[in-house]
């Protein structure tokens, strides 16, 4: 029999399980405001990216909630959810994957043909500079699935429609690690350089105010992603 390789925790993860166990212990509760990043940083003994990391994790989880101009805040939660630590509660079920990827086509195909109507200069600015992360993060992983969501959110901003916006915004989190699971299949150079050339395109649709091209483009894009992930998803 084969056997995996145990690994540890990563620093995030170990926070994120601390602050689940205040949960179930009741030292936190719902409605709750979480002290800030620098704070957090301090009491852990650990780098603010951890902290924030692990608040991402618990975001995604819809544990905790990011309020605009007031810090982040426990939500309403059932205790029970909390049995099994960080790391496996962030696992995606192939069900989510086939959901967030039905959502994202709902979502980002229109927003693009909008987007190619609405930018202005300083939206392609946003979005160039996505990309040029993106390039610049070949061989990192953790860097590049940051750079890539940067880029559809830069994208969606550029719609300029706060609804819109808000929604995608919902949905950041729990992207992000169904942009790992894509990448951990397409980690070979060609499969990076086809991620960057399908958002190339996107880009060149929207600079150069082309509606359908934009939507096009993020047609092929998600649809690749689709294929990419039908094995785990079917």
């Amino acid at each position: 029999m084969e056997y995996k390789p145990i690994t540890t925790k990563k620093i995030y993860e170990q926070v994120a399980d601390s602050l689940l166990e205040s949960l179930r212990n009741g030292t936190l509760k719902s409605g709750d405001k979480l002290d800030s990043v620098e704070v957090l940083a301090k009491n852990f003994k650990v780098g603010r990216s951890a902290i924030r990391e692990a608040l991402s994790a618990l975001r995604a989880m819809g544990i905790l909630e990011m309020r605009q101009g007031e810090g982040t805040y426990v939500r309403a939660f059932d205790a029970s959810r909390f049995s099994l630590p960080v790391s496996v509660g962030l696992l995606m079920t192939p069900e989510d994957l086939r959901e967030l990827l039905e959502v994202r086509k709902i979502l980002e195909v229109g927003a693009a043909g909008s987007a190619a109507v609405t930018r202005t200069e300083e939206d392609l600015v946003l979005i160039k500079e996505a990309l040029q992360n993106m390039e610049d993060a070949k061989g990192n992983g953790e860097i590049g699935d940051q750079a890539d969501l940067a880029f559809h959110l830069a994208l969606v901003k550029a719609t300029h429609n706060q609804m819109l916006i808000n929604l995608m915004n919902s949905v950041s989190e729990i992207m992000v690690q169904a942009m790992r699971e894509t990448r951990k299949l397409l980690h070979t150079p060609e499969g990076t350089e086809q991620l960057l050339e399908e958002h190339r395109l996107i880009l060149q649709g929207i600079e150069s105010r082309d509606e359908a091209k934009a939507k096009e483009a993020m047609v092929t894009h998600l649809s690749n992603v689709e294929i990419s992930l039908a094995d785990y998803i079917r």
